[in-house]
Parts: structure tokens; C-alpha cells; sequence
């Protein structure tokens, strides 16, 4: 409990007899109650737990849900939460059973959800700079790309690392989203993001250690999950707007994306064109004017129309922080 708010910890599982022991032994004392969800592993990891639940020396009550079949880690903790709200718990705090999250780190992420300050808290692993060093790299690329992407489509431009599963979430914002429907896999930090926005909750980035090296294994492959990550971020993207600016209110900014989406998607045959006449003359001065002028305004208007579009959505999310 922590300033008379009871919390609960999600730890989500799936093939982690190597690491699972460590996370739970690990828990901070203001930790009430913790819930594994073990999705299906093809390991020991649900004997480990079993094993570390028959002890009498943990301060937390600890409770063991498994899945038949792997469903994925965002049905997982969804199924963590569904329990933690069923035993009573304020907060629902969400720490990997990878040990990759530091548990010192556990109050600064769910202070400011128990203090009524945010109705969601996510770790930024980026913000003491220790990441470039301790993340590997492609991942620290991938992960930057994705975050991007994802303060575009989710309204929360002061969110720096999306990817990151270290979150707390308060029993109010559990009961007014339709998990339900939440991405079951890899991307669900990045949907629920966007779920959190169209209900206009309060979220606040917190700095928090990366850990890595520790014997972790990590089942994400970049160059697949990348590109139909951001294709799923791009349709979250349409459906916040049409949920926020459309079916729940209106603003002017829905114009400008629409016209900045028009006019670049205009300048790519011009560019093309302009190009490939460049190319039949040799690549020399000669170039199809009104071709050229006509791609030049398609590109700055409608790059002028996003970032127009952008502020406006930066503008109107500002008060979410």
C-alpha cells in the first residue's frame, strides 16, 4: 500500500523459468497484490511460480492465472488487470517477468497515478541518456521510430518511449476502456495509448533504469514487427480522429491532415515525372517547369498543412500531460 492506496502488479510471463523467481522475490513492499499471467509458456515458468508461491515469506498476496494458448502479452495483462480490479487494487502497476524492469523504479511509476496526478504512468528509458549505452542499437532505432510514430497517432507528444511495458494504470481508467478490444500482441502499448487519449486521461512519462544483459531473450524480430507495427499505428491514427474530432467533437484540424494527406500523396506521380524526364535528358539542367512547380507546391503545402495539423493536435492534448 502506498499512501493508502492499495497496488497491484501485473507480471506478465511467457517462457521465463530463468528470470520469473527474480521478479517476484524482487517486488517493493508497498505491492499488495501480484498476479502472474502466464500465456501459455513451453518452459518451467508456471513450477517456478508455483514453487515461489508455496513459501511463506513473500509480503504480497500472489495469485497464478494461465492461459490455455498463447493469446499475447496484451491479452495477458489485460487479464491482469480484469483480476487485480476483481481483488480490490487503486493502481495496477505492469513489471515484465523478464526482470528487465527495475523495481526501485516501481514508486516514481505509480506515485503520481496514487496522488490523482495522472490516470496513467509509462517508464521512458530514454531520458537519463544510459539507453544508447545499455539498449542495442537497432532495438534503441527501432524503439526511437516507433515512439515517434506512435506521438502522432496517440495525441501524447510529451511521450518519449512508447514501447516500454513499465506502466501503471489507475482502477478508474481500467473500468472506462474497452480493453477488451486492446491489441493482444507487441502493439498494445502503443493502441492503449491512443484508447487513453480518445477518453482524454492524464499521462505522464517517468524515467526509469533500463536492465538488460541479464539472461533475457527477447522473441521481437525488427525487421518484421516494424512494418506492420506502423501500418496497425497509421489506422489507430484514422480511428483516434474519428472517435476524438469526429464522433466526440469537432476541430478544423481534421482539414489539414486531410489536406496535407492529399497533397503529398499529389506530389509522388509529379515527383516521379519529374524525375524520369530529368533522367531521358541526362540528368542535365533540363527540367518540365510546370512539373517541377507543380511538385514543389504539392510538397511545401501539404508538409505546411501537417505541421499545422500537428500543433493543432499538440494544442489540444496539451492539458493530458
Amino acid at each position: 500500500m502506498l499512501r493508502g492506496r492499495r497496488i497491484g502488479v501485473v507480471v506478465p510471463a511467457y517462457n521465463e523459468e530463468t528470470l520469473i523467481t527474480r521478479v517476484l522475490s524482487t517486488i517493493p513492499e508497498i505491492v499488495d497484490y501480484v498476479v502472474v499471467v502466464d500465456d501459455a509458456s513451453l518452459d518451467e515458468t508456471t513450477t517456478r511460480v508455483r514453487e515461489f508461491q508455496a513459501r511463506e515469506n513473500h509480503h504480497y498476496k500472489l495469485k497464478l492465472i494461465q492461459h490455455e494458448i498463447n493469446r499475447g502479452v496484451g491479452t495477458a495483462i489485460v487479464s491482469g488487470y480484469h483480476d487485480a480490479m476483481g481483488a480490490g487494487m487503486d493502481v495496477v502497476a505492469v513489471m515484465a517477468g523478464d526482470a528487465q524492469m527495475d523495481p526501485h523504479d516501481l514508486e516514481r511509476v505509480v506515485g503520481p497515478v496514487v496522488d490523482g496526478e495522472a490516470d496513467y504512468v509509462k517508464g521512458n528509458r530514454l531520458f537519463t541518456g544510459e539507453a544508447w549505452h545499455l539498449i542495442p542499437h537497432y532495438r534503441y532505432v527501432g524503439n526511437a521510430f516507433l515512439s515517434l510514430m506512435t506521438k502522432i497517432a496517440s495525441g501524447y507528444w510529451h511521450v518519449a518511449d512508447s514501447q516500454t511495458g513499465y506502466a501503471a494504470i489507475s482502477a478508474e481508467a481500467i473500468r472506462t476502456l474497452n480493453l477488451d478490444n486492446l491489441y493482444p500482441r507487441y502493439g498494445y502499448p502503443n493502441h492503449l495509448l491512443v484508447m487513453l487519449n480518445i477518453y482524454n486521461m492524464r499521462v505522464r512519462d517517468v524515467p526509469v533504469r533500463p536492465v538488460y544483459n541479464i539472461g533475457e531473450k527477447s522473441g521481437i524480430r525488427l525487421w518484421s514487427v516494424v512494418p506492420r507495427l506502423s501500418w496497425l499505428i497509421f489506422k489507430w491514427f484514422l480511428w483516434r480522429m474519428k472517435e476524438k474530432y469526429v464522433i466526440r467533437d469537432f476541430h478544423p484540424l481534421l482539414f489539414f491532415y486531410g489536406l496535407a494527406f492529399f497533397l503529398l500523396a499529389l506530389s509522388v506521380p509529379l515527383f516521379l515525372r519529374v524525375f524520369i524526364v530529368w533522367a531521358r535528358e541526362g540528368f542535365g539542367l533540363i527540367f518540365p517547369r510546370v512539373n517541377l512547380l507543380a511538385f514543389m507546391f504539392t510538397s511545401i503545402m501539404g508538409l505546411q498543412s501537417l505541421f499545422f495539423a500537428m500543433w493543432f493536435d499538440m494544442q489540444h492534448n496539451a492539458h493530458l500531460r
